[in-house]
């Protein structure tokens, strides 16, 4: 199998594995917080975090992967801001309207694109970028209701996009840079990101729930629920880095936004969620969108193959003689250039 072939099977992978686990995790979630009273959103992100730090500890002493330390300033400023950002968007939830708050996820994507574009030089074209509208108008159709604007709820939602951008951006970069993969930046970045919000999340959520989450009764089905739900986290927390370090930020976030989708149509389908013609009508358009991103994306993902195959083709044709002459270049008035046995020894080495 080739190894394009298995890039793409690996993509394909990743994205099916964020999807299923996501979407499985929110249905777990929302039975565990409006069916059971647990609201504690934050410190339950924190208790996944852990989860799965020592899931991948238990993988790292069966030899399943291999531990790759890197800049540690670096990794501890990534996990801090990692967990930052998940504050700050549940902060954003707990200060503002369901609308504004979808209004601030849907604002992700083009923040991201202009991040990348400002400090990476990455170019997104015109195709990709009507997707990209056409995905953002149909989740906005979907999802957005009511818009209450508020100052401090307002900060709360800047600071938390522009967080989120970041970290994922570096997610991405930072895989790249270091050269190491997904389940790696996983375990290392874990215990900083947990850190952050198991500090903070108590705090938080007494803050946004007025309850505490020390007081709370866990019956033995809220620990069902949480156990079920710290289990999943590890396939979405993985997926995550795994999609991100594959694909793109860009490309995470519309999977997000097919997630919000899918949420919705379970949501109706097995929980007998209120549903609306805005919905279907939004979340048609929507998929319109993903599909157009996915068909530009591979698009011109061949054709940036294919452009890099001829150029790597015209490099090797130049510095090969044999092939010079073939193609004419080494031929001055109708006479072939001798090939020194110099030549030919450079030819056998770089083969």
């Amino acid at each position: 199998m080739s190894e394009n072939k298995r890039f793409q099977l690996g993509t394909i992978g990743a994205l099916s594995l964020s999807v299923v686990s996501s979407v499985s995790i929110v249905i777990c979630n929302k039975a565990l917080m409006s069916s059971l009273g647990f609201r504690f959103a934050t410190t339950l992100t924190s208790w996944h975090l852990l989860v799965t730090f020592c899931s991948l500890h238990v993988a790292l002493w069966m030899k399943l992967f291999e531990h790759k330390p890197f800049d540690p300033r670096t990794l501890v400023g990534f996990g801090i801001l990692n967990g930052i950002s998940i504050g700050l968007l549940n902060l954003s939830l707990g200060f503002n309207s369901v609308g504004f708050y979808q209004m601030t996820k849907l604002a992700i994507i083009p923040c991201t694109v202009l991040l990348e574009t400002l400090f990476l030089s990455k170019k997104f074209s015109r195709s990709i970028q009507l997707s990209l509208c056409v995905l953002l108008l149909g989740v906005g159709i979907a999802t957005v209701t009511d818009l209450q604007l508020n100052f401090l709820g307002s900060i709360l939602s800047l600071l938390a996009v522009l967080t989120t951008c970041v970290a994922q951006i570096m997610t991405n970069t930072i895989q790249k840079k270091f050269k190491v993969s997904s389940t790696q930046l996983l375990y290392q970045s874990c215990p900083y990101q947990a850190m952050t919000l198991f500090i903070s999340g108590p705090f938080l959520d007494k803050f946004l729930t007025q309850q505490n989450v020390f007081a709370f009764r866990y019956t033995p089905q809220v620990l069902v629920f949480i156990a079920l739900s710290c289990l999943i986290s590890v396939s979405v927390n993985f997926s995550t880095f795994l999609v991100i370090g594959k694909t793109s930020p860009v490309t995470y976030q519309v999977l997000g936004h097919l997630k919000t989708c899918l949420v919705l149509a379970f949501g109706y389908i097995l929980l007998h969620d209120p549903f609306h013609w805005r919905n279907i009508l939004g979340i048609f358009v929507a998929m319109m969108g993903m599909v157009l991103y996915s068909y530009y994306c591979t698009r011109e993902g061949q054709k940036k193959a294919t452009e890099a195959s001829v150029q790597l083709q015209t490099k090797e044709g130049e510095s090969d003689p044999l092939i010079g002459m073939e193609n004419g270049a080494g031929a001055i008035n109708d006479v072939a250039l001798p090939i020194s046995p110099i030549g030919k020894a450079n030819k056998d080495l770089r083969a």
